[in-house]
């Protein structure tokens, strides 16, 4: 963990382009806040899926490492940000269970998945932009979540060339991990079955990204639009993919310069319009481990 370094700016520009262009509509600290903490969650993800090979005790030693030392620049960030190390050792455990074979067999599972890999920076990113009321905790969760469904349904055919099925297994009938990485050659029954399920969770995303934005009144003034223009750029790439009708792409769905745009001119809209709209939170799980502490 000695060559993390943290890059602000340079990895959300190389590597995170959504929030990169949602980076321009936050204030100057909470931006580079933001950058930090997406440099600190890309650094780990990028060694957890660098290559086949377990990297199960490295993440498990850093995680000590982070709860024991507190010069160690991650434990330093967390503590600086007022955020519990619990919070980021349940990240941590997420990408531990990446390392073997996945195969999610249902959405409650699914579910605490994606609180682990990506609720948690939902959370994380509530406390570095300021965000103080704890009612807030469950539409940050929320918000993380409905985006790593998002990619979820971006990533099926990439994530099954290294064995992984996210999309619920009872969602799946008669389809298998060779059929969705290109193997198998499939047939329209089963092309169906696939788009079904990826269009099931583009729904339930849909109603996660709603939760989310039910706690935009928590988020200080200046930040919201930047949080709510991340939230529809994500959001609009599942949009896209629902337009493919029925067909299951074996190719990563990118918005263009054109569509992000016009997705930034309407959530500006929407964010006039705010006071007026009436998000409302669904209880759509269980609470997690660490939501309220």
């Amino acid at each position: 963990m000695k060559d993390l370094l943290i890059n602000p700016t340079l990895d959300l520009k190389n590597e995170g382009k959504s929030f990169y262009w949602a980076s321009f509509f936050l204030p100057k600290k909470s931006k580079t806040k933001a950058g930090s903490l997406y440099s600190i969650c890309r650094y780990f993800d990028n060694i957890a899926d660098a290559d086949e090979d377990d990297k199960t005790l490295f993440l498990e030693n850093s995680i000590k490492d982070i709860k024991n030392d507190k010069k160690n620049i991650v434990n330093i960030f967390l503590t600086k940000n007022d955020i519990n190390i619990r919070i980021f050792a349940d990240l941590i455990d997420g990408l531990i269970s990446d390392q073997k074979k996945i195969k999610i067999k249902d959405k409650n599972e699914l579910i605490y998945y994606s609180y682990q890999v990506a609720g948690t920076v939902g959370l994380m990113m509530s406390r570095i932009i300021g965000v103080n009321d704890r009612n807030a905790a469950s539409c940050a969760i929320d918000l993380g979540i409905a985006m790593q469904l998002t990619n979820i349904v971006r990533d099926v055919y990439e994530d099954a060339q290294m064995s992984r099925i996210y999309l619920p297994s009872d969602w799946l009938p008669g389809v298998n991990i060779s059929m969705l990485n290109g193997q198998i050659e499939i047939d329209s029954e089963q092309e169906n079955n696939i788009y079904d399920a990826i269009y099931k969770l583009i729904n339930l995303s849909e109603k996660f990204y709603s939760n989310g934005f039910s706690g935009l009144k928590y988020i200080p003034f200046k930040t919201r639009l930047g949080i709510l223009i991340a939230g529809n750029i994500y959001r609009g790439i599942g949009t896209k993919i629902k337009k493919s009708r029925k067909k299951y792409l074996k190719k990563r769905v990118y918005l263009n310069a054109q569509e992000k745009i016009l997705i930034t001119l309407k959530s500006v809209f929407i964010f006039i319009l705010l006071p007026f709209i009436n998000y409302k939170y669904s209880k759509l799980r269980e609470s997690m481990p660490n939501e309220n502490i």
